[in-house]
């Protein structure tokens, strides 16, 4: 399967800027597989394609302010991408001007330079190693100084960091949204629990590799990030008992769904685990526990397109596309939504 098979033209101004107000008013696509029709809703409209008995499962992750600006005592300005925690103190981090920075150089944050970070290894994919130095909690001072990680096609500045958060995010070191639960209120699942639809959360800490074009002529040649997924056991057992009743189970975002198949073990089951994974869903790919699944619209060449390819069929989302860009439909993080059922 060659990646230009996944491109498609998208017009600038249909890559949303800013998210809408409220959550849940954004456009929404409903893909019918059976019948292979579309229809063209507002997304507070999905509580109607829901039935008693269906499970929703959401990645609760949180996303942290993982953009960070540092100055070197010489006084120079880097920005740290802060990508992943290594130990308690040590984190992997992209590096802006990465040359700029040699190993045992110091960087400081904040006026008062409440934190410091020593660069300690230098990776051969390019991405370094830093070291923090502060006094209090990490967690608050990142709260203080970081900024949420917009992904680089926004170019507006985020009013409130809340917004590139779900209502439900719990716990985790994210460093990009889940996008597809950035739709729903708490009153949407509210009624969703009202018309008998059990929620249950997992989590995956989302990097940036899973929004990364792919740069292999042959997709199956690609290799996806490793990221760190969690499958509580009570949302095992939850997961597990509606595929043996035959209840329908729908994803929030994509995430979601790498999390519930990373999870199957040997007997076909969700197991609780905790665990790194590194799955690669493309056409041809055969579904454990999915059965819909609520996304955004995806960048051309993402690994995120096929994986709704491989859900969807690849000639029934790419009509889909086509249509949403005639509709005008407004495309990736703070864009509109589709359900695939």
């Amino acid at each position: 399967m060659k990646i230009t098979e996944y491109d498609y033209n998208l017009p600038e101004e249909l890559i949303a800027q800013s998210p809408l107000e409220p959550r849940d008013s954004s456009r929404l696509m409903i893909l019918n597989r059976e019948k292979q029709e579309i229809e063209h809703k507002k997304f507070y409209n999905i509580i109607d394609y829901f039935q008693k008995g269906d499970l929703l499962v959401r990645n609760s992750t949180k996303v942290i302010p993982a953009r960070l600006f540092g100055q070197k005592e010489t006084g120079g300005i880097l920005e740290v991408f802060l990508l992943k925690r290594i130990d308690l103190n040590k984190w992997e981090v992209l590096l802006k001007p990465a040359k700029k920075l040699k190993l045992e150089q110091v960087l400081y944050f904040g006026e008062n330079k409440e934190l410091k970070a020593t660069l300690i290894e230098i990776k051969d994919d390019g991405n370094r190693i830093l070291s923090f130095e502060y006094e209090g909690i990490f967690e608050e001072i990142l709260d203080r100084l970081g900024q949420m990680p917009l992904p680089p096609y926004i170019g507006e500045k985020l009013k409130e960091k809340d917004r590139y958060q779900t209502v439900y995010a719990q716990k985790g070191e994210s460093v990009a949204a889940p996008t597809a639960g950035l739709h729903f209120t708490k009153e949407l699942f509210k009624k969703l629990e009202e018309k008998g639809v059990e929620i249950v959360d997992v989590y995956l800490e989302v990097g940036l590799g899973t929004f990364r074009p792919v740069q292999v002529d042959d997709i199956k040649d690609h290799k996806m990030h490793s990221e760190t997924f969690e499958v509580p056991e009570e949302s095992a057992n939850k997961i597990n008992k509606a595929k043996k009743e035959g209840r329908r189970i729908i994803a929030i975002g994509t995430t979601s769904v790498r999390t519930i198949e990373s999870a199957v073990n040997e007997n076909g089951e969700v197991e609780a685990k905790k665990d790194d994974t590194s799955i690669f869903i493309y056409p041809g790919y055969k579904f454990n526990f999915i059965d819909g699944l609520i996304t955004n619209f995806h960048l051309p060449k993402s690994t995120l397109l096929m994986l709704v390819s491989a859900l969807a069929s690849k000639d029934f989302i790419f009509r889909a596309y086509e249509e949403a860009v005639e509709e005008k439909y407004r495309f990736f993080s703070f864009g509109d939504a589709m359900f695939i059922i």
